[in-house]
């Protein structure tokens, strides 16, 4: 098997290259290999697939600074690469970038009041392409979070234990101090030290969670990522957080949803934005043309004498309004003349001789030079 090529190498840009010289490159190149510009050439679909695989991974901060740091290896499961599993709960583990607090944030601070209390939510983040951010997909996503341990319920003690109400601070999770001031006697709550502010002691600490009443444990959830979502925008899914304590509820988890740049599309909105590459002859004397859209490819007849930067609107070829079931944006077409490049003389003498029809200066020849358009120098 072919070794792999840097990324960096692959998009064209410096390994300390920003965000947006990395968005740049991936369209330029994209653009450059796109399979509906190049039908049946085998080597741009290759590079193409090549030149995605390497967006992906530099435009995701987290893959970026694995990638950085130990190279294809970071990916590679026979390699021993850190993204193939999870290495417990300091590791690089979740691909996503899942943000956790400590269990010392969580259980048994000693800020916490005794009762419920909800857990921490998490956040997440998910990479899709331009077509699944327009039609919606599903996606499946590895965390980890907090879970109420199996053993105890939650409890923290071990199974067939019970724990006890604090004797210090009779379960309230706090004790009143007194205190002496310049300004008289004053009373303070602070929590109890006995009980850590949770009201309850174990004496026999559950042997799975260590007395927490809750696990970290690695888990795949499945994301419905509605159609018409935009870059950026987060989903939110209710109770998939961190377990709460003492019988508190969940918290939730947050998925921020990361779009990729098109080769070949904006969006703008709702709509779709093209510029389309014609020849001079096409533009001039009217043509069929086949455009890509995001629903495949269509038919698009532009007049004899489109000039450069006519724009030509396909209706209901954009991108779906958000929760909505029929509804969509535009796209629009720019026209772009591609100028002939390297004609040979007899092309150009054809050129001039149509020029002089038109009644337009006329270029003298000259060797080496390119005379589309131009006029002569005085």
């Amino acid at each position: 098997m072919a070794e792999k090529r840097d990324y960096y190498e692959v998009l064209g840009v410096e390994k300390g290259a920003s965000d947006d010289e990395i968005k740049k490159a991936f369209r330029k190149a994209a653009k450059a290999n796109h399979p509906d510009l190049h039908p049946n050439d085998k080597a741009c679909e290759a590079r193409f697939k090549e030149i995605n695989e390497a967006y992906e991974v530099l435009s995701d901060p987290d893959k970026r600074a694995k990638y950085d740091q130990f190279g294809h290896a970071a990916f590679d499961p026979a390699a021993g690469g850190f993204d193939g599993g999870f290495g417990g709960f300091g590791g690089f583990g979740d691909i996503f970038g899942d943000i956790f607090g400590g269990f010392g944030d969580i259980f048994g601070g000693g800020q916490q009041r005794s009762g419920p209390r909800r857990g921490e939510s998490l956040r997440a983040r998910v990479t899709i392409s331009f077509e699944e951010a327009a039609f919606g997909c599903n996606k499946e996503i590895n965390i980890g979070r907090v879970e109420t341990c199996p053993d105890c319920k939650g409890t923290g003690a071990a199974p067939g234990t019970h724990p006890e109400t604090c004797p210090d601070c009779n379960g309230t999770g706090s004790v009143r101090t007194t205190q002496r001031t310049p300004f008289g006697m004053v009373q303070a709550s602070a929590p109890c030290k006995k009980c850590g502010g949770r009201g309850k002691v174990v004496h026999t600490p559950c042997p799975k969670c260590g007395g927490r009443g809750a696990v970290r444990k690695n888990q795949k959830i499945n994301i419905k990522i509605p159609a018409g979502i935009d870059d950026g925008q987060t989903i939110s899914l209710r109770g998939q957080g961190n377990a709460g304590q003492d019988g508190g509820p969940q918290g939730d988890l947050l998925v921020t949803v990361m779009v990729r740049p098109h080769p070949l599309f904006e969006r703008d909105g709702n709509a779709v934005l093209l510029e389309m590459p014609v020849t001079f002859a096409q533009a001039a004397l009217g043509a069929e043309i086949e455009v890509p859209t995001i629903d495949g490819k269509v038919k698009l007849t532009i007049p004899e004498g489109t000039q450069p930067g006519s724009v030509f609107r396909l209706r209901g070829k954009g991108i779906p309004y958000l929760q909505s079931k029929s509804g969509r944006g535009d796209q629009f077409v720019t026209i772009a003349v591609n100028v002939p490049k390297n004609m040979t003389a007899e092309q150009k003498e054809r050129l001039r001789a149509y020029a002089a029809s038109m009644q337009e200066p006329v270029p003298e020849p000259k060797s080496g030079g390119s005379f589309f358009g131009g006029k002569k120098k005085k």
